[in-house]
């Protein structure tokens, strides 16, 4: 998807994914969003709506989603899409 994931782009890439998984359009604007932060480092983000529950990863550059009983729906890899880069010796 993203080498560089912005927030904003993951936000939407969840929101899409939330409706797939059956979450009504209206309940999109009671998302519920936390950060994560780790020894001052922005680690991780949570979103919530309808009983689903997605986490935004950043160090491992993953977002997993899981239903209402914590049972994980789908893993989506933000960088599956990245062009590696050649490597200077």
């Amino acid at each position: 998807m993203w080498l560089e994931s912005q927030p904003t782009d993951v936000l939407s890439a969840v929101l899409g994914m939330f409706e797939r998984f059956g979450a009504s359009p209206q309940s999109l604007f009671d998302l519920e969003e936390k950060i994560q932060i780790d020894r001052g480092k922005h680690v991780a983000r949570t979103y919530r709506v309808d009983g689903l529950m997605a986490m935004w990863l950043m160090g491992i550059g993953i977002v997993q989603f899981y239903d209402a009983d914590g049972n994980m729906l789908a893993t989506v890899n933000l960088l599956e899409e990245a062009v590696p880069q050649r490597m200077v010796a």
